[in-house]
């Protein structure tokens, strides 16, 4: 323990293996939309991030971060904002820098292991609500990116800080990253991540040409090739490997010290072996792991209206 060995979700019969329960979800779920209150928080960096809200000074607070090139008005999301909502939290979802629609203001980006632009939003949101529970929910990128900030935080992490909930995480990068580079994942999933982060490298010339070089982007196959390039030097890594090893949250997962669950499904097209952490759960008075046979990449359709996320979610953290 704390190990869960059954999970109760089960992938509708009609929605066979990994692939198509992970695209299926992405191209057709549809949700309405709940954080409607936008803010836009000013960074000590000059930088900024825009923030969703939908608040109404209750009680419990959710945080919600996104995964890679999404942003606060993804389905999953919204999806995730209504299911919490609906049990009594207000909600906080956060666009990470260049993710809201208008690029932000410096050379640099988002990453997997920027914590720190995660800080300032729990800090903001620490300051500015009256909830007496925070608690954090993450998707992918967003989930590495929480696991992490609870792990460095320990024992230093906020009383009001109640746990945390995470979805389909690479938390292992580097084995995330050679997963994705196999012929069909290269194809069907890596071209289209990499297509959307090459276009921000270009938007990013236009206000930065002496930081940012485009030349051969159109050569960049693999996140190894852009993190090398692009990633790496932005945010102070050595290369791919040194930001991978520093960024991944598998190795912080022994230091979280409130209540969290990571639920990575076994037929997650993005995760590799390093990604299903059980020996960090095994033994841990606060880390939880849970991993069903189905699911796929932060897909996890259910029947009917059902959200399996929010419910499992709002079941965890009450």
């Amino acid at each position: 323990m704390p190990i869960i060995a059954q999970s109760s979700y089960r992938s509708p019969v009609w929605l066979p293996g990994g692939h198509l329960q992970t695209i299926v979800p992405s191209l057709f779920r549809k949700v309405a939309r709940v954080t409607r209150e936008k803010e836009r928080l000013e960074l000590v960096d000059g930088d900024f991030l825009d923030l969703e809200w939908k608040s109404d000074g209750r009680r419990k607070l959710a945080i919600l971060c996104h995964g890679l090139e999404g942003d606060a008005g993804a389905s999953y999301i919204q999806g995730m904002a209504g299911a919490l909502e609906s049990h009594g939290w207000d909600v906080l979802a956060w666009n990470y820098r260049g993710c809201s629609g208008e690029m932000n203001r410096l050379p640099r980006f988002y990453h997997s292991g920027a914590t720190g632009d995660l800080g300032a939003v729990v800090d903001h949101a620490l300051a500015e609500h009256p909830a007496e529970q925070i608690d954090l929910v993450g998707f992918s990128l967003g989930g590495n990116m929480t696991l992490k900030y609870l792990g460095e935080q320990g024992e230093a992490v906020s009383p009001r800080v109640g746990g945390a909930v995470a979805f389909s995480v690479p938390c292992d990068l580097a084995c995330s990253s050679r997963t994705l580079d196999t012929p069909f994942n290269r194809e069907v999933y890596m071209r289209r991540f990499i297509a959307t982060l090459a276009d921000k490298v270009r938007r990013k010339h236009l206000l930065f040409p002496e930081e940012m070089d485009p030349t051969g982007l159109e050569s960049i196959r693999t996140f190894r090739e852009f993190d090398d390039r692009y990633t790496a030097p932005l945010h102070g890594f050595r290369d791919a490997e040194d930001y991978w090893a520093r960024s991944s949250s598998r190795q912080f997962l022994g230091e979280i010290r409130v209540p969290a669950l990571l639920v990575n499904a076994a037929n997650d097209p993005f995760l590799g072996s390093g990604c299903y952490p059980k020996s960090e759960a095994e033994n841990h008075e606060h880390f939880h792991l849970e991993v069903p046979d189905g699911g796929g990449h932060v897909g996890f359709s259910s029947s009917g209206d059902r959200f399996w996320m929010g419910e499992r979610a709002v079941r965890f953290l009450e």
